[in-house]
């Protein structure tokens, strides 16, 4: 059965009881198709005591506040990153009693442009003729209905939280985007890597240097063992309904060896090229130590997200992966 709202959003906010705050990685899951929504998903981050004051400007929280999800995005009114309050970037409505139980694609378009038109005519203005835009705008508003997410958070302290806040809002905030060096899993990894140094890297084997989300998640989980970092590992399902399901998160080499229209000029090569064959094997073995799709087995038998965190930390520390 799908936790509620209400307890997600309690969850969420875990971290920060024994800390000022927390800023949590969210790994999400991808969906479409190959070569049109991007294979190995989405990176965001949330957190808990930062608020949004405007899209595209931060503040503190004020009390009973739940936080806000940040990510960079591409082409949206040429900005670089965009700054959503929890609950409508998960369910593109103010309130966890608006929650659908179940939603059709009708249903959540309705949903993205109310939220839209009430919070965002000018960043997403309406259509020429005052129809709902096109446009990756979608992606700010509604993610659970599209798609399952995987929480990973770690605290931060008041003192940190106050020194991002001044960061983003005194730097630039214009487009940058490039799916190689600057996507949404190089903005994870900067901001995590913002409250914890050096927490989160590229892998250069198989992801041939592309920063994935998946990767954001792997490092900042190897790292928070690592460093005894206390982590809450949990997950955020796919709103039910006859919306298609998200597929499972990979890094760029198992994305490609996935996918029939590359598998077999992949194999090929690798056949004639040891270093290419290596890095798709450490891929596929990479990929079978760290699914994502565990937790959520482990969700529905212990909902505590201490006690997944530290099964997870298990298997990646020395479980074999099966």
């Amino acid at each position: 059965m799908r936790k509620s709202p209400g307890r997600l959003l309690g969850v969420l906010m875990l971290s920060g009881v024994a800390a000022h705050g927390s800023v949590t990685l969210l790994l999400e899951e991808p969906y479409g198709h190959f070569g049109g929504m991007n294979p190995t998903g989405h990176a965001a981050i949330y957190l808990s005591h930062v608020c949004a004051a405007t899209p595209i400007s931060l503040r503190p929280c004020h009390e009973g506040e739940q936080g806000v999800v940040i990510s960079r995005y591409h082409r949206i009114s040429g900005y670089d990153w965009i700054a959503i309050p929890l609950l409508p970037y998960l369910y593109a409505v103010d309130r966890p009693d608006q929650v659908p139980q179940t939603v059709s694609p009708t249903d959540v378009a309705t949903l993205r442009d109310r939220w839209r038109r009430a919070n965002l005519s000018e960043i997403v203005p309406d259509a020429e003729d005052g129809s709902t835009p096109a446009g990756d705008w979608t992606q700010l508003v509604g993610s659970a209905y599209d798609r399952t997410l995987y929480a990973f958070a770690v605290p931060t302290t008041e003192e940190q939280d106050a020194r991002f806040i001044q960061l983003l809002d005194a730097g630039p905030n214009d487009r940058r985007f490039s799916l190689l060096f600057h996507n949404c899993a190089d903005f994870a990894r900067n901001t995590i890597d913002f409250f914890y140094p050096h927490a989160v890297h590229r892998n250069l084997i198989s992801d041939v240097g592309i920063m994935t989300p998946k990767q954001a998640a792997m490092s900042l989980m190897s790292y928070g063992k690592g460093h005894d970092v206390p982590m809450s590992v949990f997950v955020i399902p796919q709103v039910n309904g006859t919306v298609p399901r998200s597929t499972a998160v990979r890094g760029v080499l198992e994305s490609l060896a996935k996918s029939k229209r590359y598998a077999v000029p992949l194999v090929s090569v690798a056949a004639l090229h040891p270093i290419v064959g290596g890095g798709l094997a450490v891929g596929w073995i990479e990929g079978r130590r760290f699914d994502p799709k565990k937790l959520a087995m482990r969700t529905e038998r212990d909902p505590d997200p201490g006690v997944i965190a530290t099964e997870l930390q298990s298997d990646q520390s020395g479980g074999n992966g099966q």
